[in-house]
């Protein structure tokens, strides 16, 4: 049975003693695999990447300090980050049953809990940030 990146089993074992440069270009297929899979099947994430695809120009055309203009990136991207995470807690719970287990509801909920904390920490960086310059 393959991986949701389209890996076997026995691939990813083998692989693992790659090394230098084929270990990089195999993690990152892989990484395109993950963001593309995410990009299909994952409104979450689409919706997201959206929202980063207009926020991020702004963060970088804004006159702010490089700094600030970092936190303002970073927020964003933290929020790709935990919503990939999430997916990925998701996607290993339902991988066994889609039947309601209590310790696999808890790992979604705790999941979807870090989605909307780093969405309130985006928010609220976004809003310290632009409200401490234009307000």
């Amino acid at each position: 049975m393959g991986d949701s990146s389209g890996r076997g089993m026995g691939e990813g074992n083998a692989l693992k003693g790659q090394r230098g440069w084929r270990r990089l270009v195999n993690a990152t297929r892989y990484s395109r695999d993950g963001l593309a899979a995410a990009w299909r099947h994952e409104d979450a994430f689409r919706q997201e990447v959206m929202i980063a695809a207009v926020l991020l120009p702004v963060a970088l055309l804004l006159p702010l300090p490089a700094v600030e203009k970092l936190l303002l990136i970073g927020s964003v991207l933290l929020v790709l980050i935990v919503e990939l995470l999430n997916t990925a807690v998701e996607a290993a719970v339902d991988r066994d049953s889609l039947a309601v287990n209590e310790l696999g509801k808890r790992a979604k909920d705790y999941g979807s809990a870090a989605v909307m904390l780093a969405l309130v920490l985006a928010g609220l960086t976004w809003i310290l940030i632009l409200g401490a310059h234009y307000l």
